[in-house]
């Protein structure tokens, strides 16, 4: 007879950031869903559509249930807003965020959250790079991610072969500490989060595999990235996160005056607040 699994007492929040996924986004919050209910942990969903541009928030709105939670608002405003508008109404004792779109299998997120325990980490990173990993990954791609993650260790320290995939989970405690401070709101949000995260002391930063499916085929992607305007953009985010932290170390507790303060961001401290809502 199988071993039933022990159920988690800690309450785990999904964020899943979304910006026009409305052909997507049902299938994507059903199989986090689906996928949850099988494992041990008990959790919450956060959705948040980074600005009302298509029926991504009307189709994930008629989902909404006790498990799944829906936000939005008009303009969009970038991923890394997003996820920080959805950690800052997240009542788990861990947080993870996910990407929208279907490329992520969410099997992961109950790998990583394992991986949370056996390690007492404060962070764990979805790594493609990871030798368990399943992904396909074009040879460009690899080389611009090698070059990428090489200047990340030199700048910050950060001993991770791939920081950008869009699956992470941290204990509740990490983002009380680093969410205020945070700046980025488009590019370079993760590098800015494991940096910060890191250099408040929370330097138990661990890489867990992922199962990714991207079609490269259809990928805007080009092999000339310097002209690539995402990449620039994260490459002067990148600079400006290492600026901050090294230069004005803005990210310290003296300079909490220069914090820009936004009251949707702010996060609850009471993990029990928003369970009964």
């Amino acid at each position: 007879m199988e071993k039933e699994q022990k159920k988690s007492e800690k309450l785990v929040s999904i964020i899943v950031p979304a910006y026009k996924q409305e052909k997507t986004i049902k299938q994507d919050l059903e199989n986090i869903l689906n996928t949850m209910l099988q494992t041990r942990w008990d959790f919450e969903i956060i959705v948040v559509v980074d600005g009302l541009l298509d029926k991504t928030y009307d189709i994930a709105k008629s989902l909404q249930n006790k498990k799944l939670k829906v936000f939005g608002y008009e303009t969009n405003k970038g991923k890394g807003y997003a996820i920080r508008y959805g950690m800052a109404r997240a009542s788990g004792d861990y947080v993870c965020f996910i990407d929208a779109g279907m490329d992520i299998n969410p099997n992961g997120i109950s790998m990583l959250l394992e991986h949370m325990e056996w390690y007492g980490a404060d962070i764990i990173v979805g790594s493609k790079k990871h030798p368990v990993s399943k992904v396909n990954y074009p040879a460009v791609r690899r080389v611009y991610s090698w070059g990428y993650h090489t200047m990340v260790r030199l700048l910050f320290g950060l001993k991770l072969k791939d920081t950008q995939t869009g699956l992470k989970v941290m204990k509740r405690e990490v983002l009380e500490k680093v969410l205020s401070r945070l700046a980025i709101k488009k590019f370079a949000f993760d590098i800015e989060l494991l940096a910060v995260a890191n250099h408040l002391g929370f330097d138990k930063i661990y890489e867990a595999p992922v199962y990714v499916t991207i079609d490269f085929s259809a990928s805007t992607f080009s092999p000339f990235f310097v002209f690539d305007k995402h990449i620039r953009n994260m490459l002067a985010d990148t600079a400006a996160v290492f600026y901050r932290l090294k230069i004005l170390k803005y990210y310290d507790d003296h300079s909490n005056r220069k914090w820009v303060y936004d009251k949707e961001l702010e996060m609850r401290v009471n993990t029990g607040e928003l369970k009964d809502e």
